[in-house]
């Protein structure tokens, strides 16, 4: 059986319905990020499904030096904690070390791990002493069954506060596969997992100075991963991908959001 985590005023897991992790890849400026959190709030409640809103103060794995990064630590918490109070809404960011840990844990509801440092022992172990919840993304070099090791190394402090996010797989150069038996072989661990849907149609790099995309193949594998019962799923959204300083490509159009929720949500009333 999954477990139950809450996630401020969220449930996740269990038997739970539906959660939504979404938000824009970067905090582009204080303005957008709030309008982007208002939007997905309406959108949500439209709906009827939680809302987890997520942004990085911080891109550290980007493509190119030149490439837009974010505003930063201090900067960037300021403003995750202004659309967490004014909107009462839970919020996740990315954690890159450990010295992140702490100031992030007194903003974020939840201390994401970035697939790329998932295996990075001391990180997922300072997230999880947090007590906040953590996120931890698969790697896009490990198999799904890799990951109970990953868990051990998060529940060794004490803590067993996590959440799993599938993000696809490395399958040849710039390309990404999802292996929609990762999601169950993840929930037999025994905790809440996630489908990250805009990243698993990224193409790594794909535009030689920057990552490219196929956000038209978003809502059919983010449908997939529904029908396998899964406990949420993330999105990147903007309301002009086009114009997005990260994570363009892959990006959903704020604007294609609630079609996609009605549908995901029907598909998650049958699988529950």
């Amino acid at each position: 059986m999954v477990r139950e985590l809450a996630i401020g005023n969220v449930k996740i897991g269990g038997n739970r319905p539906l959660v939504l992790i979404a938000g824009p890849c970067v905090i582009e400026s204080e303005a957008a990020t709030l309008r982007c959190a208002e939007r997905l709030m309406t959108i949500c409640n439209g709906v009827s499904i939680p809302l987890v809103f997520k942004a990085s103060y911080d891109k550290a794995n980007r493509t190119s030096a030149t490439s837009f990064r974010g505003p930063g630590l201090r900067e960037g918490l300021r403003i995750l904690a202004k659309a967490r109070d004014s909107m009462g809404v839970p919020v996740l960011t990315d954690v890159h070390s450990v010295e992140e840990v702490g100031p992030v844990a007194d903003v974020a509801d939840v201390l994401q791990i970035p697939a790329f440092l998932c295996r990075q022992s001391d990180l997922v172990a300072a997230a999880a002493r947090s007590g906040r919840v953590v996120n931890i993304k698969k790697g896009q070099f490990l198999a799904p069954w890799d990951m109970e090791n990953v868990v051990g190394k998060a529940l060794s402090t004490g803590s067993s506060r996590i959440i799993l996010t599938e993000r696809g797989s490395s399958f040849g150069y710039n390309n990404l596969v999802s292996d929609m038996r990762s999601l169950p072989i993840m929930r037999r661990i025994g905790y809440p997992v996630v489908f990250d849907a805009t990243h698993s149609v990224q193409l790594p790099g794909g535009l030689g100075g920057s990552s490219g995309g196929q956000r038209e193949f978003v809502e059919y594998l983010s449908r997939a991963a529904v029908a396998t019962g899964v406990d949420g799923v993330f999105l990147e959204v903007h309301e002009d991908p086009g114009k997005a300083l990260c994570d363009g490509p892959n990006s959903l159009k704020l604007d294609d959001l609630p079609a996609l929720l009605k549908k995901l949500k029907a598909i998650d009333a049958i699988v529950k």
